[in-house]
């Protein structure tokens, strides 16, 4: 009878792995184009994961104590749409799957977040799953620390070849060994072939020897025996660290003649491919077909977690909702009056002294206010100025600090730093130099996509850094950064612009913030308090000849972060020639280019030079300056000296304005 039974297990485990390839298959030839290699080759360990070990209700999909279930390897995404529809995600239905690729459908070529329910974060540049992942772990982690009671989940990650070999993902697994995220469990699709052919032509390395001297766990099994996945997945449930589980596939499992190749990879497998596959598995039904007895047993999976998860809303609720509370990231009662108080102070105080300092001052405040703020650095802590007094370091020993010492891993850095994001109850800012958003790029063009309330500091913000060189300097980096959509980029001027900055960043729950604050001083420019935050408004007037009629005004000078503290003395220079001019600071272009365009116009106010000043390219400044404006800045790299020389060397003075206003005029 145990024999008997086991056969009928093991039939139906091949019957559910097959639902998915079945719909694989379908949708991508529907679709005439897609990955149908990926889910084949892995239905297998997603169907032992889902069936049996991940913690997930499908009628409750934002459980805050589910699994977190990520496909790193998103070009797969034909496996986790299946899974969803096939468990009975309300919100992926079998017309989704039918509409693959389609303009406007839930189910993209890649994983999309918030399109879906269970898709938990946006992949497909492959490693920034992985990484995004070791985030979650982590949240889970900090979370715990606090909420044990009602906080006990793991992460998954299918990987694949590519993701491995991003220099992210060794980031990411470097940081996760260090942290010892025992609770992050790495399924490897292990099928030797890449786009280009298989992995040998470019991959020779040990690669569990490469996780276990990371500090994971690793172990290896045949990706197409249910009794080897099953039995690794079981074995690491209460590890001591982080783990890896190699699964051994085939691409395309169970196609006659791409099964193992390359051509299985991203392309549809055609017709006659298809008919040979459902041949080969036995798998006879039409299109988009799922028997009801394999749909049945599908949905049962799904229904699993339901006791679990009235088990665990019971205790939740007696907890008070504390941990419900603590995951909106609503933020606290009375913050206005504080930056209000805090702007009082500054304008009073009028401070000398470096944006990154005022960030640092600000963060002071914020952090004993805000317990979901965490911060972190990516090996420059003293010089991003990103740790207050009030917090302690995260670590492998106590998960219960806000403060996390990335080390020199900025990409990874930042990928985390969604993964907390995603996660819930933490809104994450962590710091490097403006220099370096290059190496965080790919994951901060993802926070904008999926539209995440994460915070990027980056000092060291010009020429301004003075005698480091060209190499630190970022003269391009603000325009590159500015060309990505949905993504806030901020460049104060003052102490007082930092802290209206910060409050914009703060509230902005679904655009992520790049902060780029300076290495040197710069005087307080704000005169007078408003209780108006000026820089929600993108730019505004911070000098002007009020004095005089409007109609004299001859010059507009445009200028963000140090720059505007030039213009101010080129102000005063053109007016001791009678030349009326008036200083624009314009701490975020994205904001500003949001306003009506009344208010646009009666800021830049036409008929007049416009002069844009910044301390970088001027790619992105022709908006504004127009037919017979000019730019004051860089048209190449920086070079390597004291700050006030580079700014003289280079022309971006008050003096250099003043001429070349006047050579104009």
């Amino acid at each position: 009878m145990k024999a008997e039974a086991a056969v009928e297990t093991q039939a139906m485990h091949r019957e559910m792995a097959n639902a998915i390839r079945a719909l694989a298959m379908d949708a991508v030839e529907q679709a005439k184009s897609g990955h149908p290699g990926m889910p084949m080759g892995m239905a297998d360990v997603a169907t032992v994961l889902f069936r049996d070990f991940l913690k997930f209700d499908p009628k409750h999909p934002h459980w805050p104590d589910r699994d977190r279930f990520v496909l790193s390897a998103g070009h797969g995404s034909m496996l986790l749409y299946s899974l969803l529809y096939l468990t009975g995600y309300e919100d992926m239905t079998l017309d989704d799957l039918k509409h693959f690729r389609q303009v406007g459908a839930k189910t993209a070529g890649h994983p999309e977040y918030g399109h879906a329910s269970g898709i938990e974060t946006t992949t497909g540049p492959l490693g920034q799953g992985l990484a995004n992942a070791v985030g979650m772990a982590l949240a889970e982690k900090m979370t715990a620390a606090h909420f044990g009671d009602v906080t006990d989940h793991k992460t998954y990650v299918i990987v694949g070849d590519g993701c491995l070999m991003e220099g992210l993902s060794q980031e990411a697994i470097s940081l996760a060994g260090h942290l010892k995220l025992n609770k992050l469990i790495v399924l490897f699709d292990d099928n030797g072939i890449s786009i280009d052919g298989p992995t040998s032509l470019a991959v020779s390395e040990d690669t569990l020897g490469r996780f276990e001297a990371c500090g994971w766990n690793t172990i290896a099994v045949d990706g197409h025996n249910e009794a080897e996945i099953s039995t690794a997945l079981a074995r690491v449930q209460n590890s001591d660290k982080p783990t890896l589980i190699a699964c051994k596939t085939t691409i395309a499992y169970g196609a006659p003649t791409k099964a193992g190749k390359a051509s299985s990879h991203g392309s549809p497998l055609g017709k006659e491919e298809i008919e040979g596959a459902r041949a080969k598995l036995g798998w006879s039904h039409a299109p988009f077909e799922i028997p009801e007895h394999i749909l049945a047993s599908w949905r049962a999976a799904g229904a699993r977690g339901s006791v679990t998860y009235r088990e665990w809303a019971a205790r939740e609720a007696k907890s008070g909702g504390a941990l419900k509370q603590f995951l909106t990231c609503e933020l606290p009662q009375g913050l206005q009056e504080k930056f209000q108080e805090f702007k009082k102070l500054l304008v009073e105080k009028k401070p000398n002294e470096a944006t990154r300092k005022s960030s640092q001052e600000i963060l002071e405040v914020l952090n004993p206010l805000i317990p979901q703020l965490v911060g972190g650095s990516a090996d420059l802590t003293g010089s991003n100025n990103t740790k207050t007094k009030t917090l302690s370091a995260v670590s492998a020993a106590d998960y219960s600090g806000r403060y996390i010492y990335y080390g020199v891993r900025e990409h990874a850095m930042a990928a985390v730093m969604n993964g907390l994001a995603l996660h819930g109850g933490f809104i994450p800012y962590g710091g490097t130099f403006l220099v370096f958003a290059d190496y965080c790029r790919p994951a901060i063009r993802l926070a904008a996509i999926m539209g995440l309330r994460v915070i990027f500091v980056m000092t060291h913000d010009s020429i301004g850094i003075g005698e480091d060189g060209p190499t630190h300097q970022p003269v391009e980096h603000l325009a590159s950064l500015r060309a990505i959509p949905n993504l806030n980029v901020f460049r104060p001027c003052d102490a007082t612009e930092t802290a209206e900055c910060w409050e914009i960043a703060i509230k902005s729950k679904s655009t992520p913030s790049v902060l780029c604050l300076t290495r040197q001083n710069l005087p307080a420019l704000r005169l007078e308090y408003t209780a108006e935050n000026l820089c929600e408004r993108g730019a505004y007037i911070i000098r002007d000849e009020t004095r005089h009629i409007r109609s004299n005004l001859q010059v507009t000078l445009v200028a963000s972060g140090s720059e505007v503290s030039i213009a101010v003395e080129a102000q005063k220079l053109l007016s001791a020639q009678n030349i009326l001019a008036q200083v624009v600071s314009m701490p975020c272009m994205e904001l500003f280019d949001a306003q009506p365009e009344s208010y646009r116009n009666k800021v830049i106010e036409n008929g007049t030079i416009v002069v844009a000043i910044e301390a970088a390219v001027q790619f992105g400044w022709e908006k504004y300056i127009g037919k017979y404006g000019m730019f004051i800045g860089m048209n190449g790299f920086g070079a390597s000296g004291p700050a006030p020389a580079l700014y003289e060397h280079f022309g971006i003075t008050a003096e250099d304005i003043v001429k070349k206003v006047m050579e104009r005029i």
